[in-house]
């Protein structure tokens, strides 16, 4: 570990130490008095933070009891976050320690937690954060792109998740819980509409079909007019919309107390404007957007299009014995996908001469598109639980992981009549896996808890590509192949103490781990020898990531239950940290594995309630990390910007001591809630912001690819009838800043941004 680490370590335990001891006594300058009195002002309404339920150790639990980092988003929260048809990257910065982005716009996102994460960009790549809906994990980053509606709670369960939860975890899991079905009638309608035709509608209705069957139905609407004019083509209003539906149907049957069976099943489309790529954008030699820039326009010669169809099923089956209680959840995932732009950003290329390009420079012509035409994942697992009564709780289960998808790759000759496809390349991979794993936890007293786990996995791929069409390359004469076979055993070990029935102190120590990556995107390998030069031909292998991450925190309740303050300070150490070498000059993605990653930081979450008529969020997280690997090298970027980095005689990037990519030190957040009346609502303004410092788009620094962050929501409304009707006008990013969320960096200095401001008005009704 190193003692300069430990000593990091220590002084930031102390920091988070300090605060969390200092926060009893500055909130608890709020009196038991003057609780009382502002309970008799509200008509003895309890002024608490309330207790949340949470699933991370596969078990309901009280969050403060769970000896591990885990924030939530749910209830009025995540409504205020979900008006304005926003994707699943709302939630970036929306907690400590958790940041989003994506080069497809609103599919394909990419979770970073804690600084780990993958930038890659294919649509075979792996991530070290898993996300989890409704106990199905969702492996393929393109099944990711959910939609986000009819939502219980959103959990981010942070750091090294490798026993419970098995491979690809080594950052922690983002976890969705959907509304379940209910005996008692319940609906909603929610219907929004605001600049740009942006619309949302999404409704759900639930109840009993039977006195043992209930139903829930859920659905969603979302659709955005095209808002953005092409200046090359002349024509206005050409991209930037979309549509989006999506359904989800659950029955659940419980016979009797000791069974119950939930089938889940759904689907969602996606039509419109894929990612816009804004050709040289960004300042050269300083960075940050060039003078002038409007994000309503474009100078595309390309097309740029974007589909996404898929439907998946859950059955989670479980019988109580009385002792123990039995699980079976088996999930499946079916997707097809196409997405096609225009990757320069621009139009024309500098070879056709002044007057021919644009804007700025454009060295060469990219239009491309990915595709999948199949993709299938299947889940199982069964486990074991027991149900308490004793000083010991056990759980054991084995699960299993199946995937087989295709992947398709198109280049495009823009300035040929029709823009014909000049370029075709294939991959398929194949996925097994399989774990047997187990967790106990012993309650050596009242006030000790102490939990051990340990979880064997097994996994193997089989991968091939090949190029039917290559683009300036030979064709192939066989494809290229690769496999990869891997076993891993993860573990942790926790301990929590209760000091008072109000503050536990907890420590962690976990392990997990990536499996072993695959790369195959040869389409514009700068390969002449058919394939047979693994350093040219565009396929690359990853091997295993390990990780070793301590923690260590206090989850208090104070001010009379008016205060929740959890804090936690955390080191890691990743030894063979895969990391994706985006882009450069010939706009490939290579595999490579660093020496050691380190990383170490300071995480905040709090809640305060101080009267009936307010609440209030702030979350906030210090996130350092560092590539340590001297001899480390990548391509820097082929489209003019300043690399900062020292560079070898060939030109390549050395990134030893850099941080990761879109891994900013500091992120804050907050929601301020306020009501006129704490039981109706009457008139209520919500005010939330997400802030993230400066983060670099790629393994090298420069100057041009950073930026940092900072969005801004408000909703005002009334509500009415116990708050079962509101009515409220809201606007998302509140100022209108024009942010550069991401890069491409092989032609020329493009960039990507954030939407623009939308405002609207919204109605909810409950019933």
């Amino acid at each position: 570990m190193g003692e300069s680490l430990l000593r990091r370590l220590t002084g930031v335990m102390l920091i988070g130490l300090l605060i969390a001891i200092g926060g009893p006594a500055f909130a608890q300058e709020t009196t038991t008095e003057q609780q009382e009195n502002d309970e008799q002002m509200q008509g003895q309404l309890p002024v608490t933070v309330g207790e949340i339920v949470v699933t991370a150790q596969k078990r309901e639990a009280n969050i403060q009891d769970v000896p591990a980092a885990v924030s939530t988003l749910g209830g009025e929260d995540l409504e205020l976050l979900t008006v304005g048809t926003p994707d699943v990257r709302v939630l970036s910065a929306r907690v400590p320690s958790l940041v989003l982005e994506s080069s497809f716009g609103r599919i394909f996102p990419r979770f970073y937690i804690r600084g780990l994460g993958n930038s890659d960009f294919d649509l075979n790549a792996s991530q070290p954060v898993s996300m989890v809906v409704d106990e199905v994990v969702l492996e393929n980053p393109m099944v990711k792109a959910m939609p986000l509606f009819d939502l219980d709670r959103v959990e981010v369960l942070r750091g090294p998740q490798g026993t419970l939860f098995g491979r690809n975890t080594p950052a922690g899991i983002v976890k969705f819980e959907t509304l379940k079905p209910t005996q008692e009638f319940e609906a909603y309608a929610r219907a929004s509409i605001g600049t740009f035709n942006t619309m949302d509608m999404n409704a759900a209705v639930s109840g009993p079909l039977t006195d043992t069957l209930s139903a829930r139905f859920s659905g969603l609407y979302q659709s955005r007019s095209d808002w953005v004019n092409n200046k090359h083509t002349g024509e206005d209003k050409a991209l930037g919309g979309y549509d989006t539906h999506a359904y989800r149907l659950q029955l659940l049957w419980e016979p009797n107390d000791k069974f119950s069976g939930l089938l889940n099943l759904h689907g969602y489309e996606i039509d419109g404007t894929a990612r816009m790529f804004r050709a040289n954008i960004v300042k050269p030699g300083t960075g940050g957007l060039v003078g002038g820039f409007e994000q309503d326009e474009v100078w595309f010669d390309g097309l740029n299009v974007q589909e996404v169809e898929a439907q998946g099923g859950m059955l989670r089956l479980e019988y109580d014995f009385g002792s123990s209680t039995l699980t079976s959840v088996t999930g499946f995932e079916t997707l097809e996908m196409y997405s096609r732009g225009d990757i320069d950003g621009g139009f024309g290329a500098s070879f056709l001469g002044e007057g021919n390009f644009g804007p700025g420079p454009i060295l060469f012509p990219a239009e491309s598109a990915d595709g999948i035409p199949d993709l299938d994942q299947f889940t199982q697992e069964i486990r074991l639980a027991s149900n308490g009564g004793s000083n010991l709780d056990w759980l054991a289960g084995v699960f299993y992981f199946s995937e087989d998808v295709k992947i398709d790759s198109f280049s495009y000759d823009t300035f040929a009549d029709g823009k014909p496809q000049n370029g075709y390349a294939i991959q398929h991979q194949k996925s097994d896996a399989y774990a047997l794993f187990g967790s106990l936890t012993y309650h050596a007293s009242d006030v000790w808890d102490l939990t051990a786990g340990i979880r064997f996995s097994h996994d193997e791929k089989d991968f091939s590509a090949d190029r039917p069409q290559p683009l300036f390359q030979p064709p192939l004469t066989n494809p290229i192949t690769r496999k990869t076979n891997e076993d891993f055993t993860s573990w942790d070990l926790s301990a929590i103490y209760k000091i008072n029935p109000n503050v536990n102190w907890y420590t962690r120590v976990a392990t997990s781990f990536r499996a072993p990556s695959i790369q195959g995107r040869i389409m514009f390998a700068p390969d002449f020898e058919d394939g047979q030069n693994p350093a040219t031909n565009g396929v690359s292998v990853a091997d295993t990531e390990e990780i070793l991450s301590f923690e260590t925190g206090l989850k208090t309740i104070l001010a009379d239950h008016r205060v929740r303050l959890n804090v936690t300070g955390y080191w890691y150490e990743v030894d063979g940290q895969q990391l994706t070498a985006v882009g450069g000059l010939y706009n490939v993605a290579t595999l490579l594995n660093a020496k050691t990653v380190e990383g170490y930081g300071l995480e905040l979450d709090m809640e305060y309630t101080p009267t009936a008529n307010m609440f209030m969020t702030f979350g906030m997280s210090y996130n350092p990390t560092k590539i340590k690997d001297p001899g480390l090298t990548v391509a820097p970027c082929g489209g003019g910007c300043t690399v900062t980095d020292p560079m070898t005689e060939d030109g390549l990037a050395l990134i030893d001591g850099n941080t990761l990519p879109h891994a900013p030190e500091l992120i804050m957040n907050g929601i301020f809630n306020y009501r006129s009346d704490p039981v109706s609502k009457g008139f209520f303004g919500s005010l939330d912001f997400a802030y993230h410092s400066e983060k670099s788009f790629f393994l090298y620094e420069s100057k041009e690819f950073n930026a940092d962050s900072l969005e801004i929501g408000l909703r005002l409304g009334y509500g009415w009838n116990q708050a079962n009707y509101e009515v409220a006008l809201f606007a998302r990013n509140l100022t209108d800043a024009k942010i550069i969320q991401g890069g491409i960096d092989f032609n020329n200095l493009t960039g990507m941004t954030n939407d623009p401001r939308i405002v609207g008005i919204e109605f909810i009704g409950r019933f």
